[in-house]
This record gives C-alpha cells, sequence and structure tokens, in this order.
C-alpha cells in the first residue's frame, strides 16, 4: 500500500510542477507561441496522464481491498467464527453456515438476477440449477428436499 501511497505523491507532486512550468512559459512567451511553451504544455499533458494513471491504480486497490475485507466480513458472519464485542452480551441469532454453503447461496443469488434481467418470466417458474457434485447443508430443509 505504501508504493501505491507513494507513486500517486510522486504523480501529484510531478503533475504540479508541471502546472507552474506551464505558466511560467506561459508569462516569459508573453502569451505567444513558443518553443519553451509548446514544450511546457506537452509535459504538462504528459504529467496529467501519468496522474490519472497512478489515480487509476490507487482507485483499484482501494476497491480490491474493499471487496476483500467485505467477502472477509461475510463469510466471518454466515460461519459465525465473529466474536461478539467484550462487554456484549452474544445474542443468538441465525445459525452460522459453511463457506461454501455460502458460496452456493451467492451463485443461486446471482444467477437468479440473470435470469430476472433477462426476463425469463416469474419468479415462481425458475428452476435453480442443479449440481451433483455439489454439497448441501443439511440445516436448511430446502436442500434436504432436492
Amino acid at each position: 500500500m505504501d508504493s501505491i501511497v507513494d507513486a500517486l505523491n510522486t504523480a501529484y507532486q510531478e503533475f504540479v510542477g508541471a502546472v507552474a512550468s506551464t505558466l511560467e512559459a506561459k508569462e516569459a512567451s508573453g502569451g505567444h507561441v513558443t518553443v519553451t511553451r509548446d514544450a511546457a504544455l506537452e509535459n504538462l499533458k504528459q504529467r496529467w496522464e501519468l496522474f490519472l494513471v497512478a489515480c487509476d491504480r490507487a482507485e483499484e486497490f482501494v476497491e480490491s481491498v474493499k471487496l476483500r475485507i467485505g467477502s472477509e466480513c461475510l463469510v466471518d458472519e454466515a460461519t459465525g467464527s465473529v466474536a461478539g464485542k467484550p462487554g456484549q452480551p452474544v445474542t443468538p441469532g441465525l445459525p452460522p453456515i459453511s463457506a461454501v454453503r455460502l458460496e452456493q447461496m451467492s451463485k443461486t443469488v446471482r444467477w437468479l438476477v440473470i435470469e430476472l434481467q433477462h426476463g425469463s418470466g416469474s419468479a415462481a417458474n425458475l428452476s435453480m440449477p442443479q449440481h451433483a457434485s455439489a454439497p448441501f447443508d443439511a440445516r436448511f430443509h430446502e436442500d434436504s428436499a432436492q
């Protein structure tokens, strides 16, 4: 993460420096087109593009961390591996489910969303994809009725 922050900071500083150089070149040219001014503008354009690339990389990193943290929290919550906060009583909720079962449910929901988006009819007429090799969790009655 430090390298991403450093790269973003460096790209920003270079961009700000290029802006300053461009403004200086514009002032020195008296508003006329000169080789120095054109070179400063070209440098500014390059620094701007490099800054945008650094921003995109940082954004991709943040998104991947958000997804990873969200997935880990979801799995922890679903599998019951999250302990209650100190000093708070643990309240019984839904029984924990396996990470494999959680992934199956997630895929099923995605499949249903895709089917509904394609207008395949009412939700009652949708048939769930069946995978003979997929394990099931006997705690859920809809799994044992297959």
